[in-house]
């Protein structure tokens, strides 16, 4: 007797007349018939015979023998089109254990424990229409984000977009990071993320130390799978009054944190104020969070500024996060981006007065001398030590010579 079994069909992607760099697929998996492959595409009359060639391959990698498959193509490039359909056929109950993976371009330099991180611009890890000339508006980093810009129904479906981009996308200079979704979830964005060695993790919503610990154990675990030696490391970001009043001991959870940062979304969300262009309820938190990076040794990054609208904002801000102690800050659009570097840039003026102060103190140094001495006034060491830091920094940005 033959029992009949439920179809199951899986769809991933995106089409429309406003979708761009996207891709629909549909697939109904059957018992026989072998591979209907249906594809509607703006550009078919020129790379519609690859498209269907790599839909095959994709598929016969994946275990998928008989199916009837929609494509609707917006202009994708290989790597989408390849997780598109990967995600479908999971959704379809098939494929499980697979994974197909686009070509690997040559990774980049591994990134520096105190590489400058100015400026960190937000891409939503569902939206490849944002991934390929992200680098060209010359941001320090770029965030392939997995949590809040991702509907809960497209987190299975954007870790495979993300983990093919790390593979066939180039970042060019920009520090590759990903933002995965709040634990125990982001475990599973680790086990397809790690393997492709971004530079960084952001961990989301982290309250414990215990979070760091666990995020810690399974970025290892795969590393050590996959033979990766170099570094992956953390950035927690702190979104609760409780994270925030524990952030010293997430600070120093694990020796690969090199910064610590700031949600204010949620924090202000979470003492249930009003978030405002000022951020003078949220003082509090951010310094505190200056303090702790400072104390464990970790850069100290602010938050985003979330009115792309307000130039004048963005600038004020910045200024006054510099002032604070912060080396950087996160972007949602690319043309906050210069306004944050030159925020937080050493002046003309406060280069010019750290290169007398570090004139004076190599003077002292060279005559054996134990004061040091600008024009009548006296330089204590903490003002000759900060001074020793703007010119490394304004160096780092390429404002002067080393």
């Amino acid at each position: 007797m033959t029992v009949a079994t439920e179809t199951r069909t899986g769809e991933a992607g995106h089409s429309g007349t406003d979708i761009r760099s996207d891709v629909h697929v549909r697939i109904e998996p059957g018992e026989r018939g072998g591979i209907e492959i249906e594809l509607e595409s703006r550009v078919k009359p020129y790379y519609g015979g690859s498209i269907q060639r790599q839909a095959e391959e994709v598929l016969e990698a994946l275990g998928v023998r008989h199916a009837a498959v929609q494509i609707h193509d917006e202009g994708a490039l290989p790597f989408v089109i390849a997780a598109r359909i990967e995600a479908a056929v999971r959704r379809a109950g098939l494929g499980q254990g697979t994974r197909v993976l686009p070509e690997r371009l040559p990774l980049p330099e591994p990134s520096a424990r105190d590489r400058l991180r100015r400026s960190r611009l937000y891409l939503p890890g569902s939206e490849p229409k944002y991934f390929i000339n992200a680098a060209l508006r010359g941001a320090d980093a770029i965030i392939l984000d997995l949590e809040d810009s991702v509907h809960a129904a497209e987190k299975d479906a954007a870790r495979l977009l993300v983990r093919n981009a790390l593979r066939a996308v180039d970042f060019l200079h920009c520090e590759r990071m990903v933002r995965i979704n709040q634990l125990p979830l982001g475990l599973e964005d680790l086990d397809e993320i790690v393997p492709e060695s971004p530079d960084l993790i952001l961990i989301p919503k982290v309250e414990h130390p215990a979070q760091i610990v666990n995020a810690g154990a399974r970025i290892s675990e795969i590393k050590a799978d996959y033979g990766i030696t170099r570094p992956i490391w953390l950035m927690p970001i702190l979104e609760s009054a409780l994270g925030n009043e524990n952030a010293f001991v997430i600070a120093t959870a694990s020796d690969k944190i090199v910064a610590l940062t700031i949600g204010l979304e949620d924090y202000t969300s979470d003492l249930g104020v009003v978030k405002t262009p000022t951020g003078a309820e949220s003082l509090y938190a951010r310094q505190r969070i200056v303090n702790a990076a400072h104390a464990a040794g970790v850069q100290a990054i602010d938050s985003v500024f979330g009115d792309v609208g307000d130039s004048d904002g963005l600038r004020a801000w910045g200024l006054h996060s510099r002032a604070l102690g912060f080396e950087g800050m996160g972007c949602v659009h690319p043309v906050q981006i210069p306004i944050i570097h030159d925020a937080f840039a050493p002046t003309t003026t406060e280069i010019e007065r750290a290169q007398k102060i570090v004139a004076a103190y190599n003077d002292a140094e060279q005559k054996g001398l134990g004061v040091v001495s600008l024009g009548s006034k006296m330089i204590d060491p903490p003002v000759v030590q900060r001074a020793l830091k703007l010119m490394a920094r304004a160096q780092s940005m390429g404002l002067v010579k080393s």
